[in-house]
């Protein structure tokens, strides 16, 4: 038997990582077709691999498609021939799809929200064009995470991007199979596949605050290893007898504590 290199003993922790998020919250079944958004980043491109690869295996049994979202009013070209060998290669079938959006349609939202959710509009309309029932996105934990502090910080609210949330009006689930991978794993995936980089060359880029929450949860990381952990876990543990929730009926009382943290 041939000795594991460290690029095989990365991917088999990359693909146990992923397989675990399916199970965990039960993200795919029998039957199931998942459109993925292909953008040609590093994030979809592992997500498009790791998808086909696990359809092959019997258990469950699912197919995959591959699309590719063009706005065609942003300079933000990627090589869909590349992304469409590179999905061939796959075995999984490739679709392109060309919208727009005018961000002067509402002020009150910045123009890169408007166009991810221009770009979310166009997936479902080739997933039901498609016949599929789910559409796969590439986010991963740290993403989750900077959306639960971007939330937190910016909409007063404790929330993120779920593993799976069913669409009613749509008829549709979101899944995000990758959500206990970490960026980390997929800048290395990325590297030992060879992906080809795209040049990146949006005008709204530097209006997200996203880059700036990376800088947090580096920072608070740097104070605590296990601080993705702990803010992961915080999300199914929530106290709320310990939150100043208002309420009409209830009875307020200072919780005896020393200050300290309950890990």
């Amino acid at each position: 038997m041939a000795k594991q290199t460290e690029d095989d003993k990365i991917l088999y922790r990359i693909n146990k990582r992923f397989l675990k998020g399916i199970v965990d919250y039960g993200l795919i079944t029998d039957g199931d077709k998942i459109l993925v958004g292909l953008s040609g980043g590093k994030d979809s491109m592992a997500l498009l691999e790791l998808l086909a690869l696990r359809s092959r295996i019997y258990k469950p049994r699912f197919s995959v498609v591959a699309v590719h979202v063009e706005m065609s009013n942003i300079e933000y070209k990627s090589d869909i021939s590349y992304l469409e060998s590179f999905s061939r290669s796959l075995g999984v079938p490739f679709i392109t799809y060309t919208t727009s959006f005018d961000p002067t349609t509402d002020t009150r939202k910045s123009p890169c929200f408007l166009c991810s959710w221009n770009r979310r509009k166009a997936l479902f309309i080739v997933a039901k064009e498609q016949g599929c029932n789910k559409i796969a996105l590439g986010h991963h934990m740290d993403d989750i995470l900077e959306t639960l502090l971007m939330n937190m910080t910016f909409q007063g609210a404790i929330s993120t991007m779920p593993p799976s949330l069913v669409m009613r009006k749509f008829d549709m689930t979101i899944i995000r199979p990758m959500c206990l991978l970490h960026e980390s794993d997929l800048i290395e995936m990325a590297r030992i596949r060879s992906y080809r980089k795209q040049i990146k060359n949006c005008p709204y880029e530097k209006d997200s605050h996203r880059s700036d929450m990376k800088e947090v949860l580096r920072r608070l990381e740097e104070m605590n290893p296990e601080a993705r952990y702990s803010l992961w876990s915080s999300m199914n543990n929530i106290q709320t007898d310990m939150l100043p929730i208002v309420t009409s009926s209830r009875i307020h009382s200072e919780p005896e504590t020393d200050g300290g943290t309950n890990n």
